[in-house]
């Protein structure tokens, strides 16, 4: 598991990363809670998805960064399904992971480099994810 700690420093600017790779406004969440109630995955969270946003409204990246959460997560957008606001919690964990992992490693993945990755028996959904996650 890769953990990351983002100094006090850099908090704004990974909030402004986390938000720019995801695209979507955590500001606009409710806490309803619906996203957790419907993640098939959060009996495995030590933080659950509307936490998540809101822990992200307040700035608080790198206690998102340092969960079991980001890695728990199925990515099956259960949770951004059932969003009354549209929110997206789903790219919001996702958006966190991939700055932890870039952080970690700088994974990146360029459209140019996918034929010589691929794999005849990789379902074609597997590249399409691999491109959104990586290219951003």
């Amino acid at each position: 598991m890769i953990r990351t700690k983002v100094t006090p420093t850099t908090q704004t600017e990974a909030l402004a990363e986390v938000l720019d790779i995801c695209g979507t406004n955590a500001a606009n969440c409710m806490q309803c809670g619906k996203c957790s109630a419907t993640c098939p995955a959060s009996s495995r969270m030590d933080v659950l998805p509307h936490q998540v946003v809101r822990l992200l409204q307040a700035g608080q990246v790198e206690k998102v960064a340092a969960s079991q959460t980001i890695w728990s997560c199925a990515s099956c957008f259960a949770c951004s399904a059932r969003c009354p606001r549209k929110v997206d919690p789903a790219r919001l964990i996702e958006a966190v992971r991939l700055s932890v992992v870039r952080k970690a490693g700088g994974n990146y993945l360029k459209a140019d480099a996918v034929p010589a990755l691929a794999d005849e028996a990789m379902p074609q959904q597997a590249l399409v994810s691999a491109l959104r996650k990586y290219s951003k």
